[in-house]
């Protein structure tokens, strides 16, 4: 791989040369340089929108690239230690789906744990691959699924030694990580890959002290949230690769559903916060190490909420934790999550990442001051005094053991009827039900609706949870495979 300085930005070097040239467009985008739309170029400025371009011999082609963006690319790979990298404008969902379709398809195996995000399944709904869950263990004080046992993948993997993969959340969405090194050795050791959704991971490349990163624990694939932790545009993001991957041909499976109009907007801020990290992270990631440490010491010293951290940590299921994570157990102090994530939108106009049934995530990044810590904490603080209650009837469970019967793809295409939701246990489920975000399926196309599934769904509505997936907007009804 040719070496390049990553003080280079290649694509936004590209794009500041173009704008000299002051080319005459008669080519899309149609604003026009923001000409057709003023409106538009009010509210985005006109620098952001005269770089918003097409693709073009000086400024390469994602679906091909040979110049900037693969120059870009290239200093992604060597930033992230992978084999190649591969620039995504369909967001993080895009790229866990590339990783599923370019090593499975119809009728293979893939053993994953069951609180993955959507995306994994809808790669399944679109290639046919038949899910093997290694049902993780559950933290019942919190409420929360645990990371993947090594003894339990095992055993998956000897039962089922024609799997083609092994996928791992890593870390999760409230900071827990498994033992990766030893998933992939395990992986690797019967002929199968190792893919990591790393969606909250970026920083890991970056940072000093925190859990191990899937290309240096010799993962096959990786799909990296820049714009999480990377502070990159939202939708942007990296898809990682060893050296066991064949480049062209993930670039042929990334094509099939990635636009050919990609944004430069998205590329460029891909290239920029890649520079910004490689040059500068490990001091940005540090002092967000300290911001998270302290406002974790403050929240546990109010009484009542649990900010968890590596006390958690048990070698196996929880083998690391994620200290950047600010994730707060609230029912101790009688609020379910999702009720302490409202009142503090609505009463103290902080927006924080997301809340369940028992805990919330402060997501706290490069973009934090200390300002905004204590602001969060004082107003939890009140939220406790003004709000609290006692614990009573607060459900907790986030995770109910999946009964599958028909794999996702079959199950999402078959006829199907309609029904109440209250009608539905003993059924087949054909849709998606989950809480969005953190969007890992209550409900998955091909699993039976069971009573205690039905009690969450209704819960988590009366909670006031964001509930997505289900054709009926307002889930009273469900679709299940027609007898």
């Amino acid at each position: 791989m040719e070496k390049l300085s990553q003080e280079r930005a290649p694509i936004y070097e590209a794009l500041e040369e173009f704008r000299k040239m002051r080319v005459v467009p008669f080519d899309v985008p149609g604003h026009k340089r923001g000409r057709g739309n003023p409106e538009l170029t009010a509210l985005l400025g006109e620098r952001c929108v005269e770089m918003d371009v097409n693709s073009m011999k000086p400024l390469d082609n994602l679906c091909h690239p040979i110049s900037v963006i693969r120059d870009a690319e290239i200093l992604a790979a060597q930033a992230f230690h992978g084999a190649h990298a591969f620039l995504m404008v369909g967001g993080t969902t895009s790229a866990v789906q590339a990783m599923v379709l370019s090593v499975a398809k119809r009728g293979e195996k893939i053993i994953l744990p069951r609180n993955v995000h959507r995306s994994v399944m809808c790669a399944m709904v679109l290639c046919g691959a038949v899910p093997v869950y290694v049902n993780p263990e559950c933290n019942d004080e919190l409420g929360i699924p645990l990371g993947m046992s090594v003894a339990q993948v095992e055993k998956a993997i000897r039962e089922n030694p024609d799997a083609k993969a092994v996928f791992v959340n890593n870390p999760t969405y409230y900071g827990i990580c498994s033992d990766l090194r030893s998933i992939v050795k395990i992986a690797h050791k019967y002929g199968m890959y190792c893919l990591v959704d790393e969606a909250h991971g970026t920083h890991f490349y970056f940072g000093e002290g925190l859990p191990v990163s899937a290309m240096d624990a010799g993962a096959d694939m990786a799909a990296v949230s820049m714009h999480k932790s990377g502070g990159s545009l939202t939708q942007s993001s990296v898809l990682l690769t060893g050296p066991t991957m064949s480049e062209g041909y993930v670039r042929q499976i990334i094509n099939l559903t990635q636009t050919t109009s990609a944004s430069y907007l998205l590329l460029s801020s891909l290239d920029i916060s890649r520079r910004n990290l490689a040059l500068r992270g490990k001091e940005a990631f540090a002092q967000v190490i300290r911001m998270a440490e302290y406002a974790r010491e403050e929240i546990n010293g109010i009484g009542g909420y649990y900010a968890y951290s590596r006390e958690l940590c048990n070698g196996d299921s929880v083998f690391d934790f994620d200290v950047t994570k600010l994730s707060v157990n609230t029912l101790p102090i009688g609020l379910a999550g999702i009720e302490v994530y409202d009142l503090l939108r609505d009463e103290y106009d902080i927006q924080i990442e997301f809340g369940d049934l028992g805990n919330i995530l402060a997501y706290i990044s490069i973009g934090d001051r200390a300002r905004d810590i204590e602001r969060l904490v004082s107003a939890m603080s009140e939220v406790r005094r003004r709000f609290g209650r006692a614990r009573v009837h607060l459900m907790s469970q986030e995770y109910i053991e999946p009964q599958v019967a028909v794999s996702p793809q079959d199950a999402f295409y078959a006829d199907k009827v309609s029904l109440k939701l209250e009608e539905s246990e003993g059924w087949i489920c054909s849709e998606f039900v989950m809480c969005y975000p953190p969007g890992i399926p209550i409900l998955a196309p091909g699993e039976r609706i069971t009573r205690p599934i039905i009690d969450y769904i209704l819960y988590a509505k009366e909670k006031g949870c964001s509930m997505t997936g289900p054709e009926d907007a307002n889930i009273e009804r469900l679709n299940v495979i027609k007898d």
